[in-house]
């Protein structure tokens, strides 16, 4: 239960997945509280945070406020844990590039009483329903497989490092590819399409948990993007490159692609091998998609020659393929399947400059005098603007699940701080105002979530066309309902 009295009772709720929060912290030296005492001078700077001693030395440059704040009289050589969590988020502690400057601990740690509880402790609302709910129609014991197999792969190979990649703006590797096509994380982008169980098992690529494709529903859609944004720490930048331009870019391909093309092309992307993007908007064609200029012209052996622009594409700095809708000047739309090709100038990329982070790899794509041999049309000639709309509904509902979780964890981001920054002499979380500002984006949050759920519901129980036909009107109004959410939470959390 999560409720809120005069005094803000909170009742932390234990994590799930226990398992997955063990220390992997090696033995480190314990030191005296004299001994950290006699570090405390430019130079020669030690500081107690939570029990842990950390050798802030050289840091003074690399500190937002400089040195004076470190060799403060109340902080050098001293244990300032109610001073460092009444300024600083807890998770920071666990960033990589904070966490080496820790040399060694100190005996019965001084304990600050808004810090976090245990790595084990979930914050009121900070976990979907999903997850605490003591009981639910929705969710199956599979469903609490798949989240913890996920979370166990995420956790060690993508959320200690994805700050950084944001921070950095770096393009994902091969190696954090193949790391996401062995643990079947890309495989569970497509999972729900049809034939994808028997190409699975033809290539033994198993989903995590050891989910069977056909077993795999909407449901376990919405906790893979639930469990990819709390990995990603709600970095979109990160996302869109990592998976985003895959997500979109590979289901025309598996609905309308032939046996060949899906084994040619499809398995290396779901394997990680190679990388997929969706190309469709141009400088002069956005969501009106009717208007775009890239022409595919017909070529004697029944193949077509491409030429024209596309801009804003997702993935598409990494990117091996195309899945790109043409125009024809007889035969209406096309989709085609092009291939990168620096080396010939036929098909190139060059990054575009966004206003969130260029880990997303976002491109304007130059195609000239591309070849496209006869294999490489998706689908049927005149169908390619059709075949385009085929995937709007599900990727709204999948932007749906992943922004109703970002809002969630801007909440508890927000009653962490609320929880350990103190004004006028008590926690901020003590002044009306914040407790109301608080009610208010768990309300926003979980009931976009209710509406979430009931919705997916209806989508495990209907067939992919009956979805486009029946429940476009409902996805809509709850991507819109959640925008609606998101404000109110992002307001109220600068409050």
């Amino acid at each position: 239960q999560h409720h809120f009295s005069y005094h803000i009772d909170i009742i932390p709720i234990r994590s799930p997945f226990p398992h997955l929060f063990n220390s992997k912290m090696a033995a480190l030296k314990e030191f005296s509280m004299e001994e950290v005492s006699k570090h405390n001078k430019e130079g020669d700077l030690w500081i107690i945070i939570d029990g842990k001693v950390y050798d802030v030395s050289k840091f003074g440059r690399l500190h937002p406020g400089g040195m004076p704040p470190l060799v403060d009289p109340t902080v050098a050589g001293k244990d300032c844990t109610d001073l460092f969590f009444g300024l600083h988020r807890a998770s920071v502690l666990d960033e990589p590039r904070y966490a080496k400057l820790q040399i060694g601990t100190v005996p019965k740690p001084a304990q600050a009483k808004a810090k976090k509880e245990g790595q084990d402790i979930v914050m009121p609302y900070a976990e979907a329903m999903g997850t605490w709910r003591r009981f639910s129609p929705y969710y199956k014991e599979t469903h609490h497989k798949f989240r913890a197999a996920l979370r166990a792969v995420l956790d060690k190979e993508v959320r200690p490092f994805a700050k950084k990649w944001d921070d950095e703006a770096t393009l994902p590797t091969r190696e954090v590819d193949k790391v996401l096509g062995d643990s079947g994380i890309l495989a569970c982008l497509v999972a729900s399409e049809e034939g994808v169980g028997d190409l699975l098992r033809s290539h033994n690529i198993k989903l995590p948990g050891d989910i069977q494709a056909e077993d795999y529903d909407y449901f376990h859609g919405l906790i893979l993007s639930e469990e990819l944004r709390r990995a990603l720490d709600g970095g979109y930048g990160v996302g869109d490159g990592l998976y985003g331009g895959i997500s979109i870019g590979l289901p025309p391909l598996l609905k309308f692609g032939t046996k060949d093309m899906i084994e040619r092309f499809a398995v290396p992307v779901i394997k990680g091998e190679k990388r997929i993007c969706l190309a469709i908007s141009e400088p002069y064609a956005g969501s009106d998609v009717a208007q775009i200029r890239t022409t595919a012209t017909p070529t004697a052996d029944g193949g077509w020659t491409v030429s024209g622009v596309k801009k804003w594409i997702t993935g598409g700095m990494v990117a091996d393929y195309f899945t790109t809708l043409c125009r024809t000047e007889k035969h209406g739309s096309v989709m085609l399947l092009l291939e990168r090709d620096d080396e010939n100038g036929s098909v190139t990329t060059k990054l575009l400059k966004t206003s969130y982070s260029a880990a997303a790899g976002t491109a304007y794509v130059t195609i000239h005098n591309a070849r496209a041999a006869t294999d490489h049309l998706i689908g049927k000639v005149g169908n390619g603007f059709m075949q385009t709309m085929a995937n709007f509904n599900f990727e709204r509902w999948g932007m749906i699940c992943g922004g109703n979780f970002h809002s969630r964890m801007v909440l508890e981001e927000c009653m962490r701080w609320a929880l350990s920054r103190k004004v006028f002499g008590k926690a901020l979380i003590q002044q009306p105002v914040i407790r109301y500002k608080l009610a208010e984006m768990a309300a926003a949050v979980e009931a976009v979530h209710s509406m979430l759920e009931d919705l997916t519901y209806q989508m495990c129980n209907m067939t992919p066309a009956e979805i486009n036909k029946h429940l476009a009107g409902t996805i809509a109004l709850l991507k819109y309902k959640q925008t609606r959410a998101a404000t109110v939470v992002a307001d109220n959390s600068c409050q």
